[in-house]
């Protein structure tokens, strides 16, 4: 008999989405799973949802064109504008938004240190 949960089954497939990407690791922080690259994150599971860091004018355009994004709010913390949720019911949907995971890492990745 199975022990996985839907919430262990969830972040199996987002593991084998987004750790497949080169230079990704994934850990917890702050009882979010996290995904890094270059020891920073760019994208944590939250709620129903996917947090992603990206610059704020393509996070804003996306709050406004899509229905499945809004403001990412970490257990119900306001965040930064560069951050949105993009929520699936389907984890295995999140490859439509693979272009969006990278450009995040890439983003993060070329990031300037605060």
């Amino acid at each position: 008999m199975s022990t996985d949960t839907p919430e262990t089954i969830r972040k199996a497939q987002i593991d084998a989405l987004l750790l497949k990407l080169a230079g990704v690791s994934a850990k917890k922080i702050n009882n979010l799973d996290a995904y890094f690259v270059n020891d920073r994150m760019f994208a944590c599971i939250s709620g129903r949802g996917i947090g992603l860091r990206l610059p704020v004018a393509s996070a804003t355009e996306l709050q406004f064109s899509r229905d499945n994004v809004v403001p990412f709010q970490p257990g119900g913390m306001a965040s930064s504008r560069e951050w949105i949720q993009i929520d699936r019911a389907d984890a295995l949907e999140y490859e439509k938004d693979l272009e969006l995971f990278r450009a995040s890492l890439e983003f993060v990745k070329n990031a300037r240190s605060r």
